[in-house]
């Protein structure tokens, strides 16, 4: 039995979709998939020995190239984002890095857009030009400004879309049809949106990234990354994974696979909570503007609806007043949260709030904070699984707290 050609629902998918009946080595009768922990794999023959060296992303042959474990999850979260594969890294960063470093040489041109996950804006404006790839930053919400910053030596544009931490959004389809009009490779983070949400390969983006520490594992519990594309694509990155080292664990692939059986079950409550969370906190007196794409006062509203199902888990508010005064309140409000946990990061089962100009004032100048809409009075919330009700009456005590 087989089910690659069999139409599922999602939260079908999610169970069944990483099963493939025509590799017995790949399945038993355990509902529980197995955790292969072996560093390598013996051959019966000398012939045999050189099939599994020679088959690109063997799972049985040596740890760092592949594991029947990771095979597994790889082929759900390719189905998932409706590409041919899928590469597990050890962290988002790793299968940033990775993909980039598979990409582009010296002398290769990048445009990217001025808000991404500061992680990767350290690769595009330090790590890269240092190895001779040039890069443009331009403002994601103009698809017209990654055609006007194309030069004859472009040979990427990079996009995260809702961006962290302001939710501004890409046009997927606007992207990704001039890129590909001009052989340019797209390569979109759908970390905030996640699958669920959204998918940027039917918009026409060749490659997705997901940090999947995030939304696909779920609990707060695991860091990996993937890389999703054609096969080809993502056969080209894997052989860079094997020279940087950037495999995953048997035991994180094990811990995400078992995550993203609920993907969908997680996303859509979030989701719910998080447009609960923005309506009422667009009403709130103390808060000057909140950043949620599913909200009808957001500026990109309209294309919203084309490309994403639901907000996504993630929405951004700012405090009113000056500088001083916003940082403050921001500060105080999060301080003051008692359901809410004040930490980095989001996607699992808690909800999380973080003081942007906090977080990232050690490691981004206040210039760049500003170009990428991080306001010193901005407070990104992670919305979790917990009562909607309970969510707001905590932040509404915070804000209280906050104002006195």
């Amino acid at each position: 039995m087989n089910l690659d050609d069999t139409p599922l629902d999602l939260q079908s998918l999610v169970i069944h979709g990483d099963q493939d009946w025509s590799r017995p080595e790949l399945n038993d009768t355990a509902l529980a998939p197995a955790i292969y922990t072996a560093s390598t794999y013996c051959a019966r023959t000398s012939e045999e020995f050189a099939a599994m060296a020679n088959e690109p992303r063997h799972p049985r042959y040596y740890a760092r190239y592949g594991n029947p474990t990771q095979e597994r999850c790889e082929r759900l979260v390719a189905r998932l984002e409706n590409a041919e594969s899928a590469l597990l890294c050890a962290s988002g960063m790793g299968a940033m890095s990775t993909t980039l470093l598979s990409l582009v040489k010296a002398g290769d041109h990048i445009v990217a857009q001025s808000a991404h996950y500061m992680g990767t804006s350290q690769l595009l404006t330090d790590l890269l030009p240092g190895l001779g790839v040039e890069v443009t930053l331009v403002d994601q919400r103009d698809a017209d400004a990654f055609r006007e910053a194309v030069r004859p030596n472009t040979r990427l544009f990079i996009v995260e879309t809702p961006s962290n931490p302001t939710l501004a959004l890409t046009d997927l389809a606007a992207v990704a049809r001039f890129a590909r009009a001009h052989g340019i490779t797209t390569l979109a983070d759908n970390t905030f949106a996640s699958p669920i949400n959204q998918r940027p390969r039917d918009f026409g983006i060749d490659l997705v990234l997901h940090s999947a520490t995030k939304y696909l594992g779920g609990h707060s519990d695991l860091i990996a990354g993937v890389v999703c594309g054609n096969a080809d694509s993502i056969e080209r990155i894997w052989k860079r994974s094997i020279a940087l080292g950037t495999n995953v664990s048997p035991f994180t692939a094990f811990l995400l696979l078992r995550g993203l059986r609920t993907l969908p079950l997680r996303v859509e409550r979030q989701s719910e909570n998080a447009l609960a969370l923005a309506r009422f906190l667009e009403k709130h007196p103390a808060i000057a503007r909140v950043h949620y794409p599913e909200l009808e006062s957001h500026p990109q509203h309209a294309l919203f609806k084309r490309q994403m199902q639901h907000g996504g888990g993630v929405l951004s508010i700012e405090f009113k007043g000056d500088a001083h005064t916003g940082y403050k309140a921001a500060k105080r409000f999060a301080a003051s949260l008692k359901l809410a946990r004040h930490a980095v990061s989001l996607g699992g089962v808690e909800t999380l709030v973080v003081h942007a100009a906090s977080m990232w004032e050690a490691s981004l100048s206040p210039e760049r904070m500003q170009a990428t809409g991080i306001s010193p009075a901005l407070v990104r919330i992670a919305a979790g699984l917990e009562s909607a009700a309970d969510l707001c009456a905590d932040m509404e005590a915070a804000l209280a707290a906050a104002a006195a």
